[in-house]
């Protein structure tokens, strides 16, 4: 695996930190002019995202849509898209995700993922194809879109932290070309609701995602904690596998859509089948 010329810059919005990580070529001395230009172009495509959907913001789109200013389709096109994505999201996974919250539209839990995919597809990705550019990735407050040129040996390798040891990597995912998210109660506590109950999810400390975009990710791995024990769902999934953590200790893997026993799709090989000593 090469190393080479490591250039990254941030962006606090939607309420988290973003961060374009760039990896050049170690025999050249610089990376390609237009790779600042590209970082811009996604930067102000996330902040454009934020000011349609924002809830915090009384002139967003959703926040006019919430206050009954006007209606759906008189409002930016991207509504009616996400709220589209968001009815037929909660259908495949039986109940477990939607986009309403207290009798309201509210995409958080879709948008951040949605957006961060669409940013790095329509302004990163073609940055492989430069010459002197080995790899591009977006992370999103921890949740990573990745893109790796054909021709570099280079992957990267995401670590997943151990929410029962903070400070500790229970896993590490290695990919080219995907994504990771992880959801939880964790590290902000039980603030996720089941939209079939309405009641708060605390049966899982957090589940890992990985994926080939994270549009999909970031929304399952919400669903996976909303499921808890229950990992029915796995089989028509749209990922390509992830890790769960129960509160009780327990630590479940699937890939393909199957639970498995004791193989590891992650890097880290040495993780319990059964529940974690």
């Amino acid at each position: 695996m090469s190393s080479g010329i490591r250039y990254s810059r941030i962006a606090h919005l939607m309420g988290t930190v973003f961060s374009v990580h760039v990896i050049g070529a170690p025999d050249r001395g610089r990376l390609p002019a237009d790779v600042d230009a590209a970082i811009d172009r996604a930067f102000a495509d996330l902040a454009d995202v934020e000011r349609v959907f924002s809830p915090f913001r009384a002139d967003s789109d959703v926040s006019r849509l919430r206050d009954g200013h006007t209606r759906l389709g008189h409002l930016d096109p991207r509504l009616a898209e996400i709220e589209m994505a968001c009815r037929d999201l909660a259908l495949s996974s039986g109940g477990r995700f939607s986009g309403w919250r207290d009798g309201w539209f509210d995409p958080t839990g879709y948008v951040k993922g949605w957006a961060t995919e669409r940013a790095a597809r329509a302004h990163l990705a073609s940055l492989t194809e430069l010459d002197g550019v080995m790899a591009v990735g977006l992370n999103a407050g921890g949740d990573i879109q990745a893109f790796t040129a054909p021709e570099s040996d280079h992957a990267w390798r995401i670590g997943i932290a151990d929410p029962r040891h903070p400070g500790s990597i229970l896993a590490t995912v290695e990919l080219r070309d995907g994504a990771v998210a992880t959801s939880g109660i964790a590290e902000r506590g039980a603030h996720i609701t089941d939209p079939r109950t309405g009641r708060k999810a605390v049966e899982v400390l957090s589940a890992t995602t990985v994926a080939d975009g994270l549009t999909d990710a970031d929304a399952w791995a919400t669903i996976a904690v909303v499921a808890g024990t229950d990992l029915s769902w796995v089989t028509d999934a749209p990922l390509r596998s992830g890790l769960i953590v129960g509160t009780d200790g327990t630590v479940r893997r699937f890939a393909a859509g199957v639970e498995l026993a004791c193989a590891d799709p992650f890097t880290t090989a040495a993780l319990s089948c059964a529940r974690a000593r």
